[in-house]
């Protein structure tokens, strides 16, 4: 299989979903090898760079894309596997930005608080150990972390000719910000406007669930992922497969819409999946189900809902196209 190759030039990212023209076209079928800058830009290189300085805030998640897939038309589902994720740099960044995060006042939960301390971390990576190193500010601690790659940012056009902001998480995907969204994942998007005008973004080295401060260790990736269709069969909200796990995601504001959301499109999914009524399907949702929360700081908050393969019966989602596109992937020689 060929593996196209895209670096953008700064001229090129984009910062919505929605309201940018595509920089390709693809066939379902294709290899693709992206390049994407940190959700900063690159601004935050020291811990002496601070982010009231250094970030403008209407450019943050710089968008890899959006890629014109053909064939996909409103109603269809996007499927793309991410066959690996590497870091683009030997280090990450991380800020504590005032006045965002989920332990501080925002701007849609104000108090008379002060914003807490603009605050920089730098992550050194180490690539033969598979290690970020935590280096406390405030003392002499230092700690190496796994080094667990994922995607923050994984979306589509909007319907209804809209341009969403790349810090936004919902139905169309964006930025949802889970660390489901990872190497061997196969994630399902429904199909709004001609051709998906897909993009990516917004690298995490790591990051915790809910991503509590705000941001991850940010860093620029090059994404090696494979563009499939399904004809019909949109999901009404983005869903993702492993070889472990069958997940939904919800995103939207409070939190518990967010979970209600995801439930909703597992029980759904799990009863067209084993046939089940959906009531029997809810029944056995509610004891199997596991709940990661993505994000507690973006402008919708997301929620995963998933469901071991291992507790139910054998199944295949989308004409069991994640197996296909796992064995695809091992062609490449990068699983």
């Amino acid at each position: 299989m060929d593996v196209i190759e895209y670096t953008p030039s700064t001229e090129q990212y984009a910062y919505t979903f929605g309201g940018a023209a595509p920089v390709m076209r693809v066939k379902p079928g294709t290899a693709l090898r992206l390049w994407s800058d940190d959700a900063f830009g690159g601004a935050l290189r020291t811990v002496d760079d601070l982010s009231s300085a250094k970030v403008d805030l209407r450019f943050v998640n710089p968008q890899t894309g959006p890629f014109y897939v053909e064939g996909a038309e409103p109603g269809d589902t996007l499927v793309l596997h991410l066959v690996a994720l590497e870091p683009a740099r030997d280090w990450g960044a991380s800020a504590a930005i005032p006045f965002f995060g989920g332990m501080t006042s925002t701007d849609r939960v104000v108090t008379l608080q002060h914003p807490l301390p603009d605050t920089t971390w730098i992550y050194e990576l180490d690539r033969d150990r598979g290690t970020v190193a935590f280096a406390a500010r405030h003392s002499d601690h230092r700690i190496e972390l796994p080094l667990e790659p994922m995607l923050g940012t994984v979306g589509v056009a909007p319907a209804g000719g809209e341009a969403r902001s790349s810090l936004v998480p919902e139905r169309f995907g964006g930025n949802m910000d889970t660390p489901q969204m990872r190497a061997g994942s196969t994630v399902f998007l429904g199909v709004n406007v001609e051709g998906a005008l897909f993009s990516i973004g917004d690298g995490h080295y790591r990051q915790g669930e809910g991503e509590a401060c705000g941001t991850a260790v940010e860093g620029a990736m090059t994404t090696t992922l494979i563009v499939d269709l399904v004809k019909g069969s949109a999901p009404g909200w983005p869903r993702i497969e492993d070889d472990t796990h069958w997940m939904t995601v919800g995103s939207s504001r409070p939190m518990e819409d967010s979970w209600r959301i995801a439930n909703a499109e597992l029980v759904h999914w799990v009863a067209r999946l084993l046939g089940l009524h959906t009531m029997d399907a809810y029944q056995l949702c509610s004891q199997i189900a596991e709940v990661p929360v993505a994000n507690v700081v973006d402008a919708n908050y997301s929620v995963v809902v998933k469901a071991a393969k291992a507790l139910l019966p054998p199944a295949d989602a989308f004409g069991g196209i994640h197996a296909d596109l796992r064995a695809r992937a091992h062609s490449l020689g990068m699983t």
